[in-house]
């Protein structure tokens, strides 16, 4: 099969065309693709859900299911575009491609591209805003005039670019050896007749009083992936006005909770080249060490797949550990839900351009001259656009200034239109091997005997094929996040049963081939299995149905004849 949409991962989709290409592409693919909303926007956009699976073997909701979104935060759309390959790499690949084939005939996918469509529309617009998250005013709705600069693109040329004041106080000096990039002065000045420079982000500045110049906040402060119920509000500025405050929040986690069959979840953000997991709020010596385990080992194939490192939040990305970043999707999906999350950060354009990952310090410190003069050499051959001549301009407050510079959002934040297509790529792979790993239910035994006139013993032997538990994760098992699997015979009347139950019957919970590395030695037993049984007085030659159901591994059904 192929895709009739035009469309090569090699530009950021605004709003109406990314709609058009989702239903497009659902309209190519009715047996495997559909696209609801699942709520609407600040702005009242429709947030668009897409439900991915063959049809022909069973609904959606009756399989496993991996979760994926992208774009909540607002300049970050290489996530949009990684989310968008994937639900190409599913319905292009199914019949061709093996994994996802097999994939599809047995799990679902459910993908989100653009949570926050508000804020990527200011982004990608021809005079843009950018804003790391929500549209909405928050906390004051006049902070549009407070004082200090405030960013805007000034010259009309779709970025916002860096303004370069002449000040022999300035931090910031042309390099020696590359003069149109500006470094940092040395701690002890810079050489006697070098001319420093005051750098200020392309805006303009309110009530200038001549002589000081504050960094206003933007009016527009909220942190959508920061109000999530998990640790809300410890301490963490842009968290809302309660959990779920947001309405493309509310409609997010309601969407999830709704699809019961969720056992796994990741969310797409930039930058970094990294895989970050849970948790951003307490060290993996809290955690149990099971699901610390698991994580290491998803992320060995992710890391694999994609070259990104894996790190948790906490221990590895969290500069200030009395300072936590909570509130955050994956970790709520790993408290709440009780399944392994996600955070992917797309694209390291220092590891691009001088072949070393640029590390976490890029969060906190930014890059070092060494780093920075690498991506700019590497920018000036292969993408020249990305740093912009020092143009004279008549500032209206400021004066007389220069402002050109690196285009930050689309070129240190977001992958280069000529490399998007290449970096997004394996992530689908990843999001595959994510949802093979999840628990599957099959009826592996099934048998009626006579018990003497019309009684019989009914026998179904259930047994869960995948690598994880039915409960997914340690912490959900421990807190009863995930309930039990359960049979149910219909068709006879049912004189006895065995866990307990007559028709229906709880059978607990299955591990999964995860459960043999910690076992004693190679004597695996079978914990992955279970036998229900029934004694029943049915008609000879009667059809009884069996219906097995677990919120996570699925849905089946078998049928038997006495």
């Amino acid at each position: 099969m192929t895709s009739t949409s035009p469309y090569a991962f090699d530009r950021f989709l605004r709003y109406d065309e990314l709609t058009q290409w989702l239903h497009d592409t659902a309209a190519a693919h009715p047996e495997l693709l559909t696209v609801e909303s699942y709520g609407r926007s600040f702005e009242g956009r429709d947030l668009w859900l897409a439900t991915i699976t063959d049809s022909s073997t069973g609904a959606h909701d009756t399989k496993p299911a991996h979760w994926v979104d992208a774009n909540i935060h607002a300049i970050e759309v290489t996530g949009g575009v990684a989310a968008l390959h994937l639900i190409h790499h599913l319905v292009d690949g199914f019949g061709t491609d093996p994994a996802a084939t097999d994939a599809l005939r047995t799990r679902t996918f459910y993908v989100v591209p653009r949570v926050n469509p508000d804020g990527v529309e200011w982004t990608l617009a021809d005079s843009p805003q950018f804003r790391r998250s929500s549209v909405r005013p928050w906390p004051w709705h006049d902070a549009h005039l407070a004082q200090g600069l405030h960013e805007r693109d000034l010259t009309g040329d779709g970025t916002i670019r860096t303004m370069r004041i002449a000040d022999p106080h300035g931090g910031w000096m042309q390099s020696p050896v590359e003069p149109r990039l500006m470094v940092r002065v040395p701690p002890e000045g810079a050489p006697a007749d070098v001319p420093c420079y005051r750098l200020l982000a392309e805006g303009d500045v309110q009530d200038h009083d001549g002589f000081t110049v504050p960094i206003a906040s933007p009016p527009q402060r909220l942190d959508m992936n920061r109000n999530f119920p998990a640790g809300w509000g410890t301490g963490v500025y842009g968290s809302g006005d309660h959990p779920l405050s947001e309405p493309e929040i509310d409609a997010l986690v309601r969407a999830i909770v709704a699809r019961r069959n969720i056992c796994g979840y990741n969310a797409f953000h930039t930058s970094g080249g990294v895989l970050l997991r849970p948790s951003s709020t307490q060290s993996d010596t809290a955690l149990p060490p099971i699901d610390v385990w698991v994580w290491k080992q998803l992320g060995e194939r992710g890391h694999a797949l994609t070259g990104y490192t894996v790190h948790g939040v906490f221990d590895d990305f969290t500069w200030d550990k009395s300072d936590v970043m909570s509130g955050a999707a994956d970790d709520w999906a790993y408290e709440h839900l009780g399944v392994y999350g996600w955070t992917t950060e797309f694209w390291d354009v220092i590891h691009r351009a001088t072949g070393t990952p640029g590390g976490n310090h890029i969060w906190y410190t930014g890059p070092t001259d060494e780093e920075e003069m690498g991506v700019y050499r590497w920018a000036v051959a292969n993408h020249p656009t990305a740093y912009a001549d020092w143009v004279p301009y008549e500032h209206p407050q400021l004066g007389q200034l220069e402002i050109g510079g690196w285009d930050d959002v689309f070129f240190w934040g977001n992958a280069p239109s000529s490399m998007l297509a290449a970096e997004v790529a394996p992530h689908a792979e990843f999001a595959v091997f994510q949802a093979m790993c999840s628990p599957r239910l099959e009826v592996l035994h099934t048998s009626v005997t006579a018990l003497g006139g019309d009684t019989h013993r009914v026998e179904i032997g259930i047994a869960n094929t995948g690598w994880l538990p039915t409960y997914i994760t340690q912490r959900a098992r421990k807190e009863h996040l995930v309930l039990p699997l359960v049979a149910e015979l219909s068709g006879a009347a049912v004189l006895a049963g065995s866990h307990g139950g007559l028709a229906r019957q709880e059978l607990g919970q299955l591990e999964g081939r995860v459960a043999q590395r910690f076992q004693s030695g190679k004597n695996d037993g079978t914990p992955e299995r279970v036998l229900a049984t029934w004694v029943v007085r049915a008609e000879a030659g009667s059809e009884l149905t069996v219906a097995i159901s677990h919120q996570r591994a699925g849905s089946l059904s078998v049928t038997v004849r006495v």
